[in-house]
């Protein structure tokens, strides 16, 4: 009996273990720095019903107007929205909201918001709220604000009786709010004069945090009012000390800088990724900031025309798998559809890398989205809301997929599935594969701005307005 008894306690310990080496939090937007969107996770929940609750774990009401991902990291889910919902009469009106809940059952934890810029909505867009999805190590958050801050938040908000510095000026010091670290003020501290909106994921690599500073035009969407202000930053993110910086575009900017960086090893060289306001692609060494490459991402001739050309911006994110980079161009989704190209660059080389280093080239129309690449296949998905598979290697066109809606989101792969919502609401699921084969299509009665993730087995679908956890009771 003591040799059973001790069998089924080993027994429980292996399949704890199994659970546990399976489980895998989304700690930023793209779930690691390379930014692909995929999970190694399995036996997720392809199916559901919203209305009558099945396969729902939990639902929570956030704001009115939310994009990007939510962020989960150690037991809490973060998200970026607006102050719609007000959930502290004390902080009213137009702001950011940067949202917290518990993992397990969707419990509200605690909120940090940030009023609007007095500037209005050529710096910080009515009703937008924090569009940057934030970065979590160990139990520190990091984000863009709507005022074109970068922000380190305590996970714990102050529910731990504690106000960790050192800033400790924080408006509200409830049980529900926000424990600023410190903040970095991109405005005041290096004139950055953000178009419409900052809206920069954050990337950590080590104790480098970089972002996209949101750099741009002003109202007449021609005049750049600071062209030597940076474009990229890269800071200490355990002091929010400045490490390096670079304005690579100058006053070439076309329109704003809304994108996010991204970082790979490619052929052995440590990178660090930006997606610049003229339409280039820059690489930098991550700890100096020297300049490794640059790729022009329009083809030769083409013009800006205010947004009413054939050049285009860099929305979407840089991928890096292996030794290349892949992105899409596109524009603002005010600007509407237009013509597009969706690169595969060759991250190994050097200086001006245009005319050298084109792996292939894919004609698209224009996207605001991030690509997936699983198992040789890449998925990208257009403004149009044309969703194609593409050859790896060859970029040759596998299956398309007509979503019949604009697409803000990107694909998301996970367990042989891909994931892709509309501004319809309606998400979509697809068989991973060189065939098209369609297995669940639903619409959650709400536009889908955002991309879908999966964290320790749990799907995640956040609407304008709400945040679904999808998977089994």
């Amino acid at each position: 009996m003591r040799m059973s008894g001790l069998s089924v306690i080993f027994g429980v310990l292996i399949i704890l273990l199994k659970i546990s080496l399976l489980a895998e939090d989304w700690p930023m937007w793209g779930g690691k720095p390379g930014r692909n969107m995929i999970s190694n996770a399995t036996k997720i929940i392809d199916n559901w019903d919203v209305k009558k609750g099945k396969n729902i774990r939990w639902v929570a009401e956030i704001g009115s107007q939310s994009y990007g991902n939510p962020t989960i990291s150690g037991g809490k889910v973060f998200v970026g929205t607006n102050n719609q919902l007000l959930r502290n009469p004390k902080e009213s009106g137009d702001r950011g909201v940067i949202m917290a809940f518990n993992e397990s059952d969707g419990k509200f934890l605690w909120q940090m918001t940030h009023t609007k810029l007095k500037s209005g909505r050529v710096n910080d867009w009515p009703e937008q709220g924090i569009c940057s999805s934030p970065a979590v190590v160990g139990n520190r958050l990091y984000y863009v604000s709507n005022r074109a801050e970068i922000v380190a938040l305590d996970t714990e908000g102050f529910k731990d009786n504690e106000n960790d510095g050192p800033f400790v000026n924080e408006a509200a010091v409830t049980k529900e709010s926000g424990d600023v670290i410190w903040k970095y003020d991109m405005m005041d501290e290096m004139g950055v004069f953000p178009h419409n909106l900052a809206t920069s994921s954050p990337l950590v690599v080590g104790d480098l945090l970089f972002v996209n500073t949101s750099n741009g035009t002003d109202e007449s969407h021609i005049n750049i009012p600071v062209p030597r202000a940076p474009s990229f930053l890269a800071v200490n993110r355990l002091n929010g000390k400045l490490a390096w910086e670079s304005s690579a575009p100058g006053n070439m900017v076309l329109h704003g800088q809304w994108t996010s960086p991204s970082f790979g090893k490619i052929n052995g060289r440590e990178q660090v990724i930006f997606a610049g306001g003229d339409g280039w692609l820059y690489s930098f060494d991550p700890p100096s900031g020297d300049l490794l490459w640059k790729f022009d991402c329009n083809p030769k001739g083409s013009e800006w025309k205010n947004g009413r050309g054939d050049r285009n911006n860099l929305i979407g994110t840089p991928v890096v798998y292996g030794n290349n980079v892949y992105i899409a161009v596109g524009q603002d989704p005010e600007h509407g559809e237009g013509i597009g190209h969706l690169w595969a660059v060759d991250g190994t080389k050097s200086g001006d890398i245009t005319d050298k280093a084109v792996v292939w080239h894919h004609d698209f129309r224009r996207s605001v989205s991030t690509v997936a690449i699983h198992q040789n296949i890449l998925y990208a998905v257009n403004f149009s809301g044309f969703f194609h598979a593409l050859d790896l290697k060859t970029g040759r066109l596998l299956w398309e997929h007509d979503l019949l809606a604009a697409v803000w989101g990107s694909p998301f792969v996970v367990d042989g599935k891909v994931f892709i919502g509309d501004e319809d609401g309606d998400l979509v699921i697809l068989k991973a594969g060189s065939n098209k084969h369609l297995i669940f299509e639903t619409n959650f009665g709400n536009t889908l701005y955002s991309t879908p993730v999966v964290a320790n087995g749990i799907l995640y679908i956040m609407t304008r307005s709400h945040l679904y956890a999808i998977g089994s009771k």
